[in-house]
């Protein structure tokens, strides 16, 4: 396959690709396929008009070994925002801001699932450095369950950068880690603001935290010192909405 083509599989992440208006080659779709699902599917993508094909399955297998429900598709990479993309999209937003900063994730699944999460809570942005994040790939599609394809993404040389920005627009910075003192519940969390989250392994690195505002954690009561990161950023994102929006 073409190094600029990108491979999405399963029922619900090509479905938003489609709706979201992305370029989409081609679909790929398992012989004798049927559910209500599949062909609600199908029905989108006659009325869009993008190419597909009936194959075998071992034609998907051999494009994936992942679970693609029947269905897998090409289509143009993910395009990253540019730090003057972010710029933009914060003065569009003005006060009303709410921006996502990761510090080096690098599993895809956690990726995906944070991206998942973020569109459910309205983030505007969300900001990875250019080394030390995980990729775009079939995997961080199907983890976000196709949100990716509805959540700006940018990428930048520096995390620095983006905070000097964000600085600079009076949008208050949290990091995220256990070291804090003050947990979410206790933090005005209120827009405009950025949520930084640490990588899995070593958390916040410390040139970031000192460029914080603030530092939050989240509070836990068994034995457990950590959440997973994904797990993490869901408490604080949906805090958030809680405190914008009850």
């Amino acid at each position: 396959m073409s190094n600029d083509k990108l491979l999405v599989y399963g029922l619900r992440a090509i479905s938003e690709a489609i709706h979201s208006e992305k370029n989409i080659n081609k679909v790929y779709i398992q012989k004798g396929l049927k559910s209500q699902l599949a062909n609600s599917l199908i029905k989108n993508l006659r009325e869009f008009n993008i190419e597909h094909s009936y194959v075998p399955v071992e034609k998907l297998n051999r494009l994936t070994h992942k679970n693609h429900q029947g269905f897998v598709a090409t289509i143009s990479p993910v395009k990253y925002l540019s730090i003057n993309d972010l710029s933009n999209i914060i003065e569009l937003k003005g006060k009303n801001c709410q921006i996502l900063i990761l510090d080096q994730i690098s599993d895809v699944r956690n990726f995906g699932a944070i991206i998942r999460t973020a569109e459910c809570t309205e983030i505007d942005c969300i900001v990875v450095p250019s080394t030390g994040s995980a990729p775009i790939n079939g995997d961080t599609i199907k983890t976000s369950s196709g949100a990716i394809f509805n959540v700006p993404i940018c990428k930048v040389s520096h995390i620095k950068d983006a905070i000097f920005l964000l600085k600079q627009s009076n949008i208050k910075i949290f990091g995220a880690t256990e070291k804090a003192e003050k947990n979410i519940y206790e933090t005005d969390l209120k827009k405009p603001n950025a949520i930084i989250m640490g990588s899995e392994g070593k958390g916040l690195s410390k040139s970031v935290i000192d460029m914080c505002d603030e530092l939050v954690k989240i509070p836990l009561f068994g034995k457990t010192l950590s959440l997973n990161v994904s797990v993490a950023c869901g408490t604080i994102l949906f805090e958030t909405i809680r405190q914008q929006k009850y």
